[in-house]
This record gives C-alpha cells, structure tokens and sequence, in this order.
C-alpha cells in the first residue's frame, strides 16, 4: 500500500519539465529527417524502409537515418 501512495504523490511538474523537452527534441528530429528523406534522391536502403524506421524507433530512428541512411556521393 506505501508504493500506491508514493505514487500519488508525484511531483507532476517536474516529471513534464522532463517530458516535454525530450518531446520537442523528438518532433523537431522526426520532422528533420522526413524533410531530409524527402528531398534527398538517393538513400541507402529504399526510402520507404527509412520513412518506417524514422517513424516507429522514436528518438534514434531519426539519428540512425542520420548516420547510416544518407548516401555521402
């Protein structure tokens, strides 16, 4: 019953301190590479596999679209 407690008392301002800064972080990495993937012609991979992994692996889907996506011609 103490674990039940403690967990109505969260401090919920500190917790969307948190939350909203990762928020914005992943919105403005998802919107990147979609506008990257967009517009650049050639990817490694087909463009379609990349728009799955930037969509569905969160925060690192963009970063590893970054890295390993891109073709450096």
């Amino acid at each position: 019953m103490e674990e039940i407690n403690s967990i109505n008392e969260i401090d919920w301002t500190d917790m969307l301190t948190v939350i909203v800064p990762m928020l914005v972080i992943q919105a403005i990495l998802l919107i990147a590479a979609i506008i990257d993937l967009i517009r650049i012609e050639r990817t490694n991979g087909p463009k379609w596999a990349w728009a799955l992994v930037i969509v569905f692996i969160n925060i690192i889907g963009p970063i590893i679209y970054f890295i390993f996506g891109r073709r450096n011609d």
